[in-house]
């Protein structure tokens, strides 16, 4: 099969080194992390790739041999490497590829396997605030680096005294969490990724904790296995909706029938 992925950048480090072992041809493209902050924005973004890959692709090197009207190579599956992020997932659909979805809220349950294992973690350590290699690599993630730099540059904005007044309102929010957890995918960098997040939990207060990481369902994903508790397939001409219960999102029809089978 040829799979496109759609994925957000903090998953780069896994999907990749899934791709690249799976049996399929995967054509991989990630969007930058933080979309999610503001969901139409994710929304436009996801759907102008969809578009886009509906159109499917040509190869390079029959580009530059000039031959320009040869037919484009199809796309068997859209895979979306998100989660319901906000409802930023909400209202998408494809046009002629179906579309596979995760069951998942966030990232997080991608990292972890399925939102099973990431429900019954959340019940029992409140107050978890997760680092992953790429949680870590490509944001800033709560702790001495992090304070260190808005600090600075709430001095330079506003002078010192304004500046300690903005940390202790911007901290705030901090004492809503316990646990700093890092989720271990066995990475070459992991002993860094390990004692950053230990940094970080010590700064802050928060006690450390790490959980291994399950490449199940990411896996199966690229491989284009699916069960369907863990993944919706969306089928041409329906649309993505939050199914708020269990599954977590549903397909929608023309005539707005929903179901929770694509």
């Amino acid at each position: 099969m040829h799979i496109k992925v759609i994925a957000c950048d903090v998953l780069n480090r896994e999907i990749s080194m899934l791709s690249s072992q799976s049996r399929h041809f995967v054509d991989v493209r990630f969007l930058p992390q933080g979309l999610h902050n503001e969901p139409d924005k994710l929304r436009r973004a996801l759907q102008d790739e969809i578009d886009a890959a509906n159109k499917g692709y040509k190869l390079n090197y029959l580009e530059k041999a000039s031959m320009r009207d040869f037919h484009l190579f199809e796309y068997d599956l859209i895979v979306l490497g998100y989660g319901l992020c906000s409802n930023g997932i909400v209202g998408l659909s494809s046009e002629k590829v179906p579309l596979v979805i995760p069951r998942a809220h966030d990232c997080i349950t991608l990292l972890l396997g399925s939102k099973e294992r990431y429900k019954e973690y959340f019940d029992s350590h409140r107050g978890v605030y997760w680092y992953s290699a790429g949680w870590i690599e490509r944001t800033l993630q709560p702790g001495e680096e992090r304070y260190r730099r808005i600090y600075d540059r709430y001095v330079e904005m506003y002078g010192k005294d304004n500046a300690d007044y903005l940390m202790q309102m911007e901290q705030g929010w901090f004492k809503e969490y316990n646990y700093a957890t890092y989720i271990d995918w066995g990475f070459p960098r992991s002993d860094f990724y390990r004692t950053y997040t230990m940094e970080c939990a010590k700064f802050l207060g928060w006690n450390y904790d790490e959980i291994p990481g399950d490449r199940t369902l990411l896996e199966k994903l690229v491989n284009g296995e699916f069960d369907e508790d863990k993944v919706l397939v969306v089928h041409p001409g329906k649309t993505v909706c939050a199914s708020f219960d269990d599954s977590i999102i549903c397909a929608e029809d023309a005539e707005g029938y929903r179901g929770n089978e694509g």
